[in-house]
């Protein structure tokens, strides 16, 4: 069976990756259509020999489409999703705009792929950090049970879409040339700098990305009484983040069954020989499928507790290629169709 696919925000850097993904995992699509907005209308977009032209999203052009991918933000999914759904189309989508939505899936394929057999025909996919974090804390906790965990994340310019990279790129450019260039997407410079600051603060002195973290990581997961906290710094790296993990579990560890457990893991691959130097780093894996863990060690301050450092490019397992999984599952599960009475 092939699926007439649409995605909508197809200009912007997670959109062009989810094309190249669509065509090079091999989804069987028999049309993809792109959607941005009124002004990006009419540009043509080229991949894989095949020439498409930008269309307006709106509610009537999911007629005749059987799955939408979003990545236009969180407005734009709350406006367009349920039109979709309406109109007989799946929707997996990568805003937070339905990620704490009781009625609605919120999934990483590698660990939890049977929350999608309830879907009522949207699937929302986690914030980037978050899914990062877990595809090296998941394989842990089926081994020694997690109970909370501590993170300071990394977090490249790309969360930020094509604005923040820009805006790195222009810094740079414009140091080196011996010019300034005053910050427009993010309050400081961020060339050589980094501040912990991704997305608003909250009342409670946490970020709502770092809340994103919390609440995302306990409905993947399934533990509700998962302790979390999070510091979430941006930094002066083009696409992929970077993680540095402290978990403790309620079952007694050893490293050497932690690295079994990450190895055998699908999606994520051991990075982690200190004595040559050997960890995950952001550009080992810019636009590499798998996720990385390395410095994993027993942790110093917990009784059973691991820490690990995990990258993996915000792009890709941060968004597109876990949408396309998304689809990808739906497929192999029967379930990409809106549910009868939905």
């Amino acid at each position: 069976m092939s699926y007439r696919v649409g995605i909508i925000g197809a200009t912007g850097a997670v959109g062009q990756d989810l094309l190249a993904l669509l065509h090079g995992r091999g989804f069987p699509c028999a049309d993809i259509r792109l959607f941005a907005s009124a002004r990006s209308a009419g540009k043509e977009m080229r991949h894989g020999g095949h020439t498409y032209t930008v269309e307006e999203a709106k509610p009537e052009v999911f007629e005749g489409l059987d799955l939408a991918l979003f990545s236009a933000g969180a407005g734009i999914s709350r406006d367009l999703a349920p039109e979709a759904v309406r109109r007989g189309c799946v929707v997996v989508d990568n805003s937070s705009a339905f990620r704490m939505d009781r009625e609605v899936p919120l999934i990483v394929p590698e660990i939890n792929p049977q929350a999608a057999d309830g879907h009522k025909g949207i699937i929302a996919n986690p914030n980037c950090s978050t899914a990062i974090t877990l595809m090296g804390l998941y394989p842990l906790h089926l081994r020694f049970k997690l109970t909370r965990f501590f993170a300071a994340t990394y977090q490249a310019v790309s969360g930020s879409g094509v604005e923040g990279m820009q805006e790195l790129e222009a810094q740079l450019r414009a140091w080196a040339g011996g010019e300034s260039s005053a910050p427009n997407t993010y309050p400081h410079p961020i060339a050589f700098n980094l501040f912990p600051h991704v997305d608003v603060f909250l009342d409670d002195g946490y970020t709502k990305e770092e809340h994103k973290m919390a609440n995302e990581s306990r409905k993947i997961t399934g533990i509700e009484e998962l302790e979390i906290s999070t510091t979430c710094v941006r930094v002066p790296v083009m696409r992929a983040h970077s993680v540095a993990v402290n978990a403790e579990f309620d079952e007694p560890v050893d490293v050497a069954t932690a690295r079994a457990a990450i190895e055998a893991f699908p999606g994520v691959e051991l990075c982690d020989d200190p004595a040559a130097n050997r960890y995950p780093t952001p550009l080992q894996y810019a636009g590499k499928v798998p996720c990385g863990v390395g410095r994993l060690r027993r942790d110093s301050a917990f009784a059973n507790g691991l820490a690990f450092f995990v990258v993996g490019d915000q792009i890709l397992k941060g968004a597109a290629l876990n949408a396309v999984q998304i689809a990808e599952v739906l497929h192999e599960r029967s379930v990409l169709r809106v549910p009868d009475g939905v």
